[in-house]
């Protein structure tokens, strides 16, 4: 898309000139173009959310030929789908919070009826959420009947396919994951927040918010739970990296998974890198790792053969 200039090389209509040069790319406000091409040893994606961690960017780059960090297209794909998730963690037997879903077409027959037959079979309160979305977005704690319809109605926005699942009072436990075929797991975090739960505003907003690594656990609950991370981790195709998150039912100190995050935060100061760091991995020998495993990794599918012919020709 080009950007119209005067000639004194100001964009016309009095916009101000954001221009800044980005190496391979020029960006002009929210506008980029292709520059000098640059080699590119392997591609690192910190997004979060549709297009970035769905598998759609993944698939992108697959195509494209490059390595990069972090699960394939199935796996992103998958660890995104809280409820392709759900069921493949049920079905390699590890332990998940009951759930139903809720189609959007369903919703909007007889809005209703759906909050009615859900709290039936889950009993309340319950989470509502979109089944594909990140960062806590359309998340909402639902305490009594009469507000499940518009809290189904809110997730809506966001997916056509809702969770909604039983709400267990549970410390919020978190477990980083570093890997292909042989995966470690770090000593567990905990999470900590005066909110209801870790919601939006508990995650970037409320600076209340706690985060303990490691999390004050015994040495038996710890390895429980690691172990717990790298067997869901396998069960959805994690690779490269991948947080586990789960909850910790305070009555029975039994974990429930939540989710994995295929690209979890990964600032210095994010649980990810916090968690590597407390298990005596600091973060530029983290970020090396990765790297490695991005490239064995690129470097194995690379080596399969796309086409057939028979064998021994």
């Amino acid at each position: 898309m080009a950007v119209e200039e005067d000639e004194h090389g100001e964009p016309v209509g009095g916009q101000p000139d954001v221009r800044e040069d980005c190496g391979a790319f020029w960006r002009v406000g929210s506008v980029e173009r292709v520059g000098d091409a640059v080699a590119v040893d392997v591609l690192f994606p910190i997004v979060h959310g549709h297009g970035g961690e769905d598998g759609s960017l993944q698939g992108l780059l697959e195509l494209a030929g490059l390595p990069y960090v972090g699960s394939g297209v199935a796996g992103s794909a998958i660890q995104m789908d809280k409820e392709i998730a759900k069921r493949l963690l049920s079905f390699s037997g590890l332990p998940v919070a009951p759930w139903r879903v809720v189609q959007s077409h369903e919703l909007a027959r007889d809005p209703k009826g759906v909050a009615t037959r859900v709290a039936d079979e889950l009993g309340l309160p319950v989470f509502v959420k979109p089944a594909n979305s990140g960062s806590s977005v359309g998340i909402q704690k639902v305490t009594k009947l009469q507000s499940l319809p518009r809290a189904l109605a809110e997730a809506s926005r966001y997916d056509t396919k809702l969770l909604v699942e039983t709400a267990i009072d549970a410390r919020e436990i978190e477990v980083a994951v570093l890997g292909n075929e042989e995966p470690e797991a770090s000593l567990p975090g905990e999470i900590r927040t005066r909110r209801e739960f870790y919601d939006y505003e508990a995650k970037y907003v409320d600076e209340s918010t706690e985060l303990l690594w490691p999390a004050p656990l015994a040495e038996i609950e710890s390895d429980s739970v690691r172990d717990l991370a790298i067997r869901a981790y396998r069960a959805l195709e994690g690779a490269g990296l991948g947080r586990v998150d789960f909850l910790m039912e305070r009555s029975t100190g039994t974990f429930y998974l939540n989710e994995l995050n295929s690209l979890p935060g990964f600032t210095e100061v994010s649980m990810y890198p916090r968690l590597w760091e407390a298990t005596g991995l600091p973060y530029p020998q983290l970020l090396d790792r990765l790297i490695e495993l991005a490239i064995d990794r690129h470097r194995k599918r690379a080596a399969l053969e796309t086409t057939f012919r028979k064998f021994g020709f």
